[in-house]
C-alpha cells in the first residue's frame, strides 16, 4: 500500500476515535457508490453526518480543509444522496471536515461541523 494511503486509513481510525469520544455513531466508513467514496458515515443524536477526513503530515501547502474542493464536494453530496435513498434514511443531513495534521507525530485535529452544504 503506498504511504499516502497509509496515512489516510491512519487518518479515518484516527477521526473515527475522535467522533467516538463525541458521542457520535459510527455508522459506515469508506462507503462507496460506484467510484465516489464517503469516508464516514455517522449520526450526531439525530442528524446524518457525512464526513470527509483529510490528512497531511505538514500543512505547508494549506491546511487539509482547503483539498475539499468544490468539485469533491459535488461528489460527497451526490454520493450522500444515494447513501439516504439505499439506506432509506429520512433525517436532517450534513457535510463535516476533519483535517488532521501530523506535526511531529503528534496529531492535530480540526473538526469543521457544516463545511459546505449542498
Amino acid at each position: 500500500m503506498a504511504e499516502h494511503n497509509k496515512l489516510g486509513n491512519k487518518g479515518e481510525e484516527l477521526a473515527c476515535e475522535y467522533l467516538l469520544s463525541k458521542s457520535y455513531k459510527i455508522l459506515d466508513k469508506q462507503w462507496r457508490f460506484k467510484h465516489k467514496e464517503i469516508d464516514i458515515v455517522a449520526l450526531d443524536e439525530d442528524v446524518l453526518v457525512f464526513v470527509e477526513v483529510k490528512t497531511r503530515t505538514n500543512n505547508y501547502w494549506g491546511n487539509p480543509e482547503e483539498f475539499v474542493t468544490k468539485t469533491k464536494q459535488k461528489y460527497l453530496i451526490s454520493a450522500a444522496d444515494n447513501y439516504i435513498v439505499e439506506k432509506d434514511f429520512d433525517l436532517e443531513a450534513r457535510f463535516d471536515i476533519i483535517s488532521i495534521v501530523y506535526n511531529n507525530e503528534e496529531p492535530q485535529i480540526e473538526h469543521i461541523i457544516e463545511a459546505f452544504y449542498p
